[in-house]
């Protein structure tokens, strides 16, 4: 079982009867007390973030990850009309080798679906998971990261404490490489067929590219959307193991920033302040 810690030794700064806010690290959190509400958040911050930098300078480039807990996010950053997306050079943070080229479950094709075909971006760069060379396909999409520097990257965390494919056996936060192919761990790929994406572990690739964590680092900013009560665990243990590969999440405590967005139900093993996220 998992013992709560007080946010007393979390830097606690805030709170309302809508929103906890406080800070583990250089790490910001905010629960809200639905994902509805977390996502509608987000996007207001990933966008007032995305036109401030348009402010400074001509065009800016973006990560995205490709997961459920994306949905509500995504869905209100695309109705912005505030974003001038025509500006934005847009990347995705990894993708399973081997899948068929028009499967649902591809990164690619469910961030097409979502968001890169849903506003004018001023480029879409794709990972191919059918390369013929998927390490000749990691130096190209590096390559890519290098002539485009990132300036945003939105996340998640995975039921393991991965960022990306960056599982805890694979994760290095000293990695010398931008992209790399990854083993995929099995928590990693349950947690696939849990969110039902697919329908048995034996459909679930086993290898995918991703982009490392000294390369998601590399952005000015950082927002990591996980609502849902299956990552409870994960984000407990994000926010009060050691800093370490062991859990990949724990990375973010280091990077200013960086803000974790909660629902009620991802938030639940952690201890609040007078009960706030429970009314």
């Amino acid at each position: 079982m998992f013992h709560t810690q007080s946010w007393k030794e979390m830097s606690y700064t805030e709170t309302n009867t809508n929103v906890i806010t406080f800070k583990v690290g250089m790490l910001e959190v905010r629960i809200f007390p639905n994902r509805e509400e977390m996502g509608k958040e987000a996007a207001v911050d990933v966008s007032d973030t995305i036109r401030q930098l348009l402010n400074e300078k001509d065009e800016i480039n973006m990560i995205f990850a490709a997961a459920p807990s994306q949905s509500d996010f995504m869905k209100e950053l695309t109705a912005d009309k505030r974003i001038r997306w025509e500006k934005i050079n847009a990347f995705h943070m990894d993708e399973y080798i081997g899948l068929e080229k028009d499967a649902p479950q591809g990164f690619g094709n469910f961030l097409r679906e979502r968001i890169f075909e849903k506003v004018p971006f001023k480029s879409v760069h794709y990972i191919n998971g059918l390369a013929e060379d998927p390490s000749a396909e990691c130096e190209r999409y590096a390559g890519l990261l290098t002539r485009y520097p990132v300036d945003i990257v939105c996340l998640g965390i995975g039921e393991n404490g991965h960022i990306a494919f960056n599982d805890p056996p694979v994760a290095d936060f000293n990695d010398p490489k931008l992209v790399k192919v990854v083993e995929l761990e099995m928590a990693c790929r349950q947690q696939q067929v849990n969110e039902n994406l697919f329908t048995g572990i034996d459909l679930v690739p086993t290898h995918a590219i991703t982009v490392t964590i000294p390369a998601l680092l590399r952005a000015k900013y950082m927002f990591c959307m996980v609502p849902a009560e299956n990552k409870a665990k994960a984000v407990y243990h994000a926010l009060n193991d050691d800093i370490s590969e062991d859990c990949p999440a724990t990375v973010l405590r280091t990077k200013k920033g960086t803000v974790l967005y909660l629902d009620k139900e991802s938030a639940s093993f952690l201890e609040t302040t007078n009960n706030t996220a429970d009314k």
